[in-house]
């Protein structure tokens, strides 16, 4: 659509119309099985499998063309934030699958959606402000999944203590 340039050479793949299409595709089959609880963490798990090794491919071949240690390098930043920020995304998903109410994967599903169309626009007018708020709330909701867990295991030992 034009409303990026000068994307590396790696990625002008990623303008092509049925690109963008298959992604879009994609994207309203995820919303909408994530939209089922159970589906949900099951598609999820399944992603643990696509999405890492997809980021260090996206990174290396936006450093493509550089000094080779410097695309390894890529590849590794790029699987690493990527696995991190996926084992994050999976804990929290378990952790809403877990509710009893059906509201809660639709409005987790909205949230990410807004998260993502700002991030996406904030990389390209202010990189480094975009990348500070992306860790800022990595580590957040890294403290927020772990704060669930402990709530939810509390809950149930408590339960099980009780039922003995």
């Amino acid at each position: 659509m034009g409303w990026l340039d000068n994307l590396p050479a790696g990625l002008h793949g990623v303008g092509s119309w049925w690109v963008i299409g298959l992604a879009g595709a994609l994207y309203a089959f995820e919303f909408l099985a994530t939209l089922l609880p159970g589906v949900a963490s099951a598609w999820e798990t399944l992603h643990s499998l696509v999405r890492p090794p997809a980021a260090a491919g996206l990174a290396a071949a936006t450093a493509w063309g550089g000094e080779p240690g410097f695309v390894l390098l890529a590849a590794l930043l790029g699987g690493g934030l990527a696995l991190t920020t996926h084992a994050t995304k999976l804990g929290v998903r378990y952790a809403i699958d877990a509710s009893p109410e059906p509201v809660t994967n639709g409005a987790a599903n909205v949230a990410e959606l807004g998260v993502v169309a700002t991030m996406a626009i904030v990389v390209w007018n202010h990189p480094y402000l975009a990348l500070t708020f992306a860790l800022a709330l990595l580590v957040l909701m890294i403290v927020l999944v772990r704060t669930v867990w402990r709530a939810v295991k509390r809950t149930f030992t408590r339960g099980h203590a009780a039922a003995e």
